[in-house]
């Protein structure tokens, strides 16, 4: 008798478990395995900051798989996502450690997308902001997409 009610909740567990939302990957699990696959390919890494609601994070995903670039950035570029400011209710999605790591690269307050380019050796060599020059004054802009 005791096995007849055993079953069902054993069943009940297995399945929610599989069902059960995964935890985000760290940003430093998600660049340590792009520096490794950089090396080893022979690429540079782009790392691209977004959350589900950003539309011009869509476009930019988008624009990077348009058929008439979609070779040269597959061929150059080993290109992973850090999910940020994620809307309320959805903060689970974000990976642990990517805000600070916008944060450090001077990102936070600059809008998304926000992205970076390392070379393999993980050294920085650019990101997603151009100079902009208004009344003599010159700042960076994020150009995101």
């Amino acid at each position: 008798m005791k096995n007849i009610f055993l079953l069902p909740v054993l069943l009940f567990i297995s399945v929610t478990s599989l069902f059960a939302q995964k935890a985000p990957q760290s940003a430093e699990e998600i660049m340590k395995e792009a520096f490794i696959a950089a090396k080893n390919q022979n690429k540079k890494v782009m790392v691209m900051f977004h959350a589900s609601w950003c539309g011009w994070c869509h476009k930019m995903d988008t624009s990077l798989n348009d058929p008439s670039v979609k070779k040269y950035f597959d061929n150059s570029f080993v290109i992973r996502h850090l999910v940020v400011f994620e809307s309320k209710g959805k903060e689970n999605l974000e990976n642990p450690g990517a805000l600070e790591l916008l944060s450090t690269f001077n990102g936070k307050d600059d809008g998304i997308p926000f992205w970076l380019i390392f070379d393999k050796d993980e050294k920085f060599l650019a990101d997603s902001r151009m100079k902009e020059v208004s009344n003599g004054v010159e700042k960076l802009q994020n150009t995101g997409c």
